[in-house]
């Protein structure tokens, strides 16, 4: 008695339009861009559409990337529900989708609409559950009518269109059920008989993940790899016998919203009113807080300490190993694809064709080769205490082999049939070598130190300068002890803007500077250095002060600036020291001889300029007090005052031309020192 009861209004029509043919997928293409390229093929008639479904997620890929093959027939255009098909649906109907949660939900909601029920017509006024059936209250011309529904009976629109509109909101909410999928039709139209029939379009899908499987010799030799493809079916459509091809490229991609709607928005112009007034209320006067200031102290980092190289540790002799096989003898072979390069890209065709339900998720085969390999240790840190256990390998084929991460397991001896580690694959183009390290090896032992310093190389000049050019030496140290192991080991380091690397440089590249080194068992130190140019200027006197040379002695404290003045103490003992550590035949080193021996020259002078100052300032002194005593005294003894003021006058006269002569005497010297360096 509670079931629905039958609304003929309601009848949903069929899921697919008349004459649509779904065609099957023929061809996949992944990318490891995330991307995934259907093909779908097969026979059409002459008037037949055709249709297939596809998560809802891909429809904007679809109508941006959707390519048509009919070599007979006219594309007429591609139809598809609404993106919120349910929403338009119900847009303009008297009832929405939460009214079909019941039949009395549904009669209610359509209140007021003319219906045929139980041989009476009328307007539903109200609907309810009763004792036997459903209660309906239908409003005539005659009055209000009381009708009970029994299971099977029908309460029909009058108005047809109504009743259309209903069936399609009621089709449209039981679509929206699964609104993940939509279902497109595409309108071809042919002309004679059945012709063959195919579309492509490119979507987001998974993105295939190739792994590796690497089988590495003990030395030098041959690797094998062996390619392996993570593939995964989320089309939304199954694959049967698809040709399948794997890519690798780094196409430009983008996600357009077409499917949706979009609405421009124009600005809204607001009706014109008369402005408000609003006033911002007083709350009184507050109290004003004084800033404080706060001091930050930089703190320096602490100057690392010298690490010494680790001291030999004899190797004791290892017994020799079981003869072992070579594991990869019995490795079985897997089919390989075919490899098609173009522009940036590489596709791997799969040799047979693959089935593969939607989704499901399969690893499949597609590379298998042997390449050139070398083993080697590689240091990537030199702070680590071990290097790491790596094999080079290069491409010899004729395609890229994508990116991909590489179990690492060894072919013969001791190593045979053993899991090494993992390493990553970066994509590698023909011809191209690249280092996979896939163990650190913690017999051979690392340690490492810095050291810095810098010298002088050439001197120049310029008036009242000298220019010191500096050659810094900024060393790394390098401690291997590989303990008795020998082989080859590949240090890779920073680059150094600005600076030139003092030893050989094998390669250069994302990883810095790549230096290669032989270990023949015994303990080493490696040694790289860089060097940077650099330049200091002297200047032989304070720029703060005017020119010396038309400096007067009485305009300038000699005792408090002499440091300031050419000659004075610092300036010289700077040179000398840059002259006992400057090559003997550094350019400018004899210029800068001579310069210094002028400043000592200078520094003589001055000294003696300084003494005779001092004289006069003395004498001075004398005439000061002479000068008082004779105001000071009468009759005869200020006769005697005025005799030794004559006497002090010509002793601070003399000084004084001593003072100049020996200031002068020290400008001659530093002309000469500043006729040197101009």
């Amino acid at each position: 008695m509670r079931r629905a009861l039958l609304l003929a209004c309601l009848a949903l029509p069929a899921a697919l339009a008349a004459g649509a043919e779904e065609l099957p997928v023929r061809a996949v293409t992944l990318s490891n861009a995330g991307l995934i390229q259907i093909e779908r093929a097969g026979s059409l008639a002459p008037d037949a559409s055709v249709t297939f479904r596809a998560p809802a997620e891909d429809v904007d890929d679809i109508l941006k990337s959707l390519v048509l093959r009919d070599p007979g027939g006219v594309v007429e255009g591609l139809r598809l529900p609404a993106q919120d098909l349910e929403a338009e649906a119900f847009r303009g109907l008297p009832l929405r989708s939460e009214d079909f949660a019941s039949r009395v939900a549904v009669l209610r909601a359509l209140r007021g609409q003319a219906v045929e029920a139980g041989g009476s017509t009328g307007r539903i006024a109200d609907a309810e559950e009763a004792e036997g059936g459903l209660r309906l209250s239908l409003l005539t011309p005659q009055g209000l009518r009381l009708l009970l529904l029994r299971e099977g009976e029908e309460v029909r629109l009058t108005d047809a269109a109504l009743a259309a509109r209903l069936a399609r909101a009621a089709e449209a909410m039981a679509a929206s059920r699964t609104a993940d999928e939509r279902q497109i039709e595409i309108r071809l139209r042919g002309a004679g008989a059945a012709r063959e029939v195919g579309f492509a379009y490119v979507a987001a899908a998974p993105l295939w993940k190739p792994s590796w499987r690497l089988l590495v010799p003990t030395s030098d030799g041959e690797a094998r790899l062996q390619g392996w493809a993570v593939v995964e079916n989320r089309s939304g459509a199954d694959w049967d016998g698809v040709r399948l091809a794997l890519v690798s490229g780094n196409p430009a991609a983008y996600r357009q919203a077409l499917y949706a709607p979009i609405r421009v928005t124009r600005p809204e112009l607001p009706v014109r009113v008369a402005e408000q007034v609003t006033v911002t209320a007083d709350t009184g006067a507050r109290p004003v807080a004084e800033a404080q200031a706060q001091a930050e102290r930089a703190g320096s980092a602490p100057a690392r300490a010298m690490r010494a190289a680790p001291a030999p540790v004899a190797a004791a002799p290892a017994p020799a190993p079981p003869p072992v096989a070579n594991f990869s003898d019995g490795v079985a072979a897997l089919p390989a694809a075919t490899a098609a390069a173009s522009a940036g890209r590489v596709a791997f065709t799969l040799p047979a064709p693959v089935a593969l339900r939607a989704g499901e998720t399969a690893n499949l085969p597609f590379l298998d080769t042997t390449l050139p390999a070398e083993r080697l240790w590689w240091v990537q840190d030199v702070n680590a205490r071990n290097p790491l256990n790596a094999v080079r390998l290069r491409n010899t084929g004729s395609s890229v082999l994508p990116d991909g991460l590489a179990a690492v397991y060894g072919a013969a001896g001791p190593e045979s049939g053993a899991y090494l580690g993992d390493a990553e694959i970066r994509a590698v183009a023909p011809g191209e070598t690249r280092l996979l390290a896939f163990a650190r090896d913690r017999d051979v032992l690392l340690n490492s130190a810095t050291a810095s310093g810098e010298r002088p190389v050439r001197i120049e000049f310029r008036r009242g300068v000298v220019v010191i050019g500096t050659l810094r030496r900024e060393e790394v140290a390098l401690a291997i002890d590989p303990r008795g192991a020998r082989g080859k080991l590949v240090v890779d380091l920073p680059r150094r803007p600005g600076a030139t690397p003092r030893f050989p440089v094998a390669a250069e590249g994302d990883f810095g500077l790549r230096h290669e080194a032989v270990l023949d068992g015994s303990a080493t130190t490696l040694r790289f250095a860089f060097e940077r140019e650099g330049r200091q200027e002297v200047p032989l006197w304070d720029a703060g002060l005017s020119d010396p040379i038309l400096l007067r002695w009485r305009e300038v404290d000699v005792e408090r600036e002499q440091r300031r003045l050419p000659g004075g103490p610092g300036m010289l003992e700077t040179l000398r020291t840059v002259l006992e550590r400057l090559r003997a035949d550094a350019a400018g080193r004899v210029e800068l001889e001579a310069v210094a021996a002028g400043l000592a020259e200078a520094r003589r002078r001055l000294e003696t300029a300084r003494g005779a100052i001092r004289q006069y300032l003395a004498a001075e002194a004398v005439l000061t007090r002479a000068r008082a005593a004779v105001e000071d005294r009468t009759g005869a003894e200020r006769e005697e005052a005025r005799r030794r003021l004559n006497q002090a006058s010509l002793a601070a006269e003399r000084a004084g031309s001593a003072a100049d002569a020996a200031w002068e005497a020290w400008q001659q010297a530093v002309q000469a020192v500043v006729a040197r360096t101009g």
